[in-house]
C-alpha cells in the first residue's frame, strides 16, 4: 500500500538513477562507477519484475518497474559498449568477485523463502541480493578514493531510499493488522547497515565542506 514514506523512498531511488544517468551522459565518463554493482542491480530487477506483464498492480507500479529496468540496462550498455564512456571505466579497480555475493544469496533464497516456487525463490533472491549489491561500488570508491560530487550523491540517495523504506515498513506494521514481511525487513536492515560507514563520511564531508573520501 502507498504511503508518504514509500513514495519518498521510490522518488529517492528514482532520483539516484537520474543523477547517475546525468553524470555519465554529461561528463561522458563512468569513472568511479562500478559495473559489477550495476550488473547486480540488473539481476535484482529482472528477478523481481518477472511478473511485469502477467500481474498488473497499478500503472504507477508498472511504470516504475520499466524505468528501473531500462535505466539500469542503459547504464550497463554505456559502460560496456559506448565508444567514449567505456574507456573511462575503472576496470583494473572494479575487481570485486560478485559471484561471492550472488551464489550465497541464491542458496539462501532456496532455503529461506515464503513459498518454494520458481517465481517466489527468484523474488526472494532479488531481495537478498539487493542488500549487498552496493558492495562492489563501495569497494571501488575506497580503492580509487576519487569521489566526485555526483557519484557521492548517487550512492547517498541509493542508501537513503532503503532507509526510507524502513520507515514505510514501520508505518505499515503500525497501521496494517496482518502486515508481516520478516525476510524483507531483515534484508532491508542489512542493506542499510552496509551504507552506514559511507553515510558517516558523506555527512562529515558535507558539514566540513570537504571533498568526499573513504578510508582505504
Amino acid at each position: 500500500m502507498m504511503n508518504i514514506f514509500r513514495l519518498a523512498g521510490d522518488m529517492t531511488h528514482l532520483l539516484s538513477i537520474i543523477v547517475l544517468l546525468l553524470k555519465i551522459n554529461a561528463t561522458r565518463s563512468c569513472r568511479g562507477i562500478s559495473l559489477k554493482t550495476q550488473e547486480l542491480y540488473a539481476v535484482v530487477f529482472v528477478c523481481r519484475y518477472l511478473d511485469l506483464f502477467t500481474n498488473f498492480i497499478s500503472l504507477y507500479n508498472t511504470v516504475m518497474k520499466i524505468i528501473f529496468l531500462v535505466s539500469t540496462f542503459t547504464i550497463i550498455y554505456w559502460m560496456r559498449f559506448h565508444k567514449v564512456i567505456r574507456v573511462t571505466y575503472d576496470r583494473e579497480q572494479d575487481t570485486f568477485r560478485y559471484q561471492f555475493l550472488a551464489l550465497p544469496c541464491l542458496v539462501l533464497a532456496l532455503f529461506l523463502n515464503n513459498d518454494f516456487s520458481v517465481m517466489e525463490v527468484l523474488w526472494t533472491f532479488s531481495i537478498y541480493l539487493e542488500a549487498v549489491a552496493i558492495l562492489p561500488q563501495l569497494v571501488l570508491l575506497q580503492r580509487t578514493n576519487n569521489i566526485d560530487n555526483l557519484t557521492g550523491n548517487y550512492v547517498f540517495l541509493l542508501g537513503s531510499y532503503r532507509a526510507l523504506y524502513i520507515l514505510n515498513w514501520i508505518y505499515r506494521f503500525m497501521t496494517e493488522k496482518h502486515y508481516r514481511q520478516y525476510l524483507v525487513w531483515i534484508s532491508g536492515i542489512v542493506q542499510t547497515i552496509v551504507y552506514i560507514d559511507f553515510f558517516y563520511y558523506y555527512i562529515k564531508s558535507w558539514r566540513n565542506n570537504e571533498k568526499l573520501s573513504l578510508p582505504a
